[in-house]
């Protein structure tokens, strides 16, 4: 049997999240579509925040079906139900819908993007046990990065073909892309180890750490771990989330800066985004998953506390830069995390189930800043909020590493005992 590459079930991985991903660039569509339809921002946000919604949603509901049919099945049902949704808005936008938009974009699309987001995450995992958390950073990077690379795509578009055949033209692109890409993906077979990497263990050049333990997804949602690393995410992705709705006029209130500057550093954040994904992931390989979510939030407590007594601009840009790339490598670690704890038995379910906590802080987020903002009257205070979550966060952090340690000490016993009773 031929052996695929796993370098190209990567690059078939990152093609599917570089074309789900074009969800981030939903703002392009924004003032198209206030001029030519007349809805107002909320409506026209609100579509996002459904998609963002059914993500989650669709993600916990899905699993199974990726786990039970494989990435191929998964990535081929992703790219017809994103293909259809993006296409579909581009009827609701000639029929002058928001309510088909909601349901095409928001809710057919989103769950496109959930069964797509998780597909390839389980695969990576098996096809690099050596490194886990750049394969999955890889991935999800591609995410981050998406929309830097379709915004321009769909400004053109937008100018050359208006809205409706732009949904059209984009629903086309992207399910071509996705369906090619899910045809690659196949999870190795059973026992497989790259090349070189089983003689590299033997002659002690390379320590791969055993999997804490293996588990279902219905075992895994019954354990604290499980629950702490939803709680981390919540709060990580939570609060990034927030600085990414209200960075613009943050920056303007905080440090005076105009609204050229402010635009400016968004678009900056949309790169640190993308590169704290593969950068964070890749680090977790090395000192572990525990020590990069402990420097997450250690890291966080201090600039969430800092930021509102900042007053150059170049220093408060540079820390929210910082910070988002926290937010980024909070999303691409945590499959690496779970591969750790639960093992890969069904780590695309576990996956689904965790990326709910995705899905609330999606709706959390923006509502808690805004309402904090209102209530204080500024921005500071909601800023200092957000460090006291992170002390919780932080808390969490070290807590599951008692934890980990417990169960490590109970299976090596294990094993001491049942060698003993040959």
């Amino acid at each position: 049997m031929h052996t695929k590459n796993r370098w190209l079930i990567a690059l078939s991985a990152v093609g599917i999240h570089i074309s789900i991903g074009s969800v981030y660039a939903w703002s392009v569509f924004t003032k198209p579509l206030q001029q030519e339809m007349g809805w107002g921002l909320k409506q026209i946000s609100f579509t996002f925040s459904l998609a963002i919604l059914f993500l989650g949603l669709s993600a916990a509901f899905l699993g199974h079906f990726v786990e039970k049919f494989g990435p191929r099945a998964a990535g081929t049902l992703s790219a017809v139900f994103f293909g259809t949704g993006v296409a579909g808005a581009g009827f609701a936008i000639q029929v002058e819908s928001l309510l088909l938009l909601y349901l095409f974009y928001g809710m057919i699309a989103g769950i496109g993007l959930g069964v797509g987001y998780i597909t390839p995450v389980s695969t990576l995992v098996k096809w690099f046990p050596d490194r886990r958390g750049l394969a999955t950073g890889l991935a999800i990077m591609g995410f981050g990065f998406a929309a830097l690379l379709s915004s321009p795509i769909m400004n053109h578009l937008i100018v050359q073909y208006g809205i409706s055949n732009t949904f059209y033209l984009l629903g086309a692109a992207y399910f071509i892309i996705i369906f090619c890409s899910a045809q690659y993906l196949a999870p190795p077979k059973a026992g497989w180890v790259p090349k070189g990497m089983e003689a590299a263990q033997k002659s002690g050049g390379m320590k791969v750490k055993e999997d804490l333990r293996q588990l279902t997804a219905n075992q895994a949602v019954k354990t604290r771990q499980f629950w702490a690393l939803w709680l981390m995410l919540f709060i990580n992705v939570t609060c990034g989330i927030a600085i990414l709705s209200v960075a613009s006029p943050m920056a303007q209130e905080l440090v005076g800066m105009s609204a050229a500057g402010a635009a400016t550093m968004v678009g900056i954040m949309g790169l640190f985004n993308g590169g704290g994904r593969i950068v964070w992931a890749t680090i977790s390989d090395y000192i572990g998953r525990p020590n990069v979510y402990t420097l997450f939030f250690a890291f966080q407590i201090v600039a969430f506390f800092m930021l509102p007594n900042i007053t150059v601009g170049i220093l408060f840009s540079i820390i929210v830069y910082m910070i988002m790339t926290c937010y980024g490598g909070g999303f691409s670690s945590i499959p690496a995390y779970i591969g750790d704890l639960f093992g890969t038995k069904q780590l695309g379910a576990i996956h689904g189930y965790i990326l709910t906590a995705w899905a609330a802080a999606g709706l959390a987020g923006p509502i808690f800043v805004s309402w904090v903002r209102e209530t204080t009257g500024s921005y500071q205070g909601t800023l200092v909020i957000f460090s006291g979550i992170f002390i919780v966060a932080l808390t969490v952090s070290l807590l599951i590493r008692l934890d980990i340690r417990k169960i490590r000490a109970m299976s090596e016993n294990q094993l001491m005992k049942n060698a003993g009773n040959f």
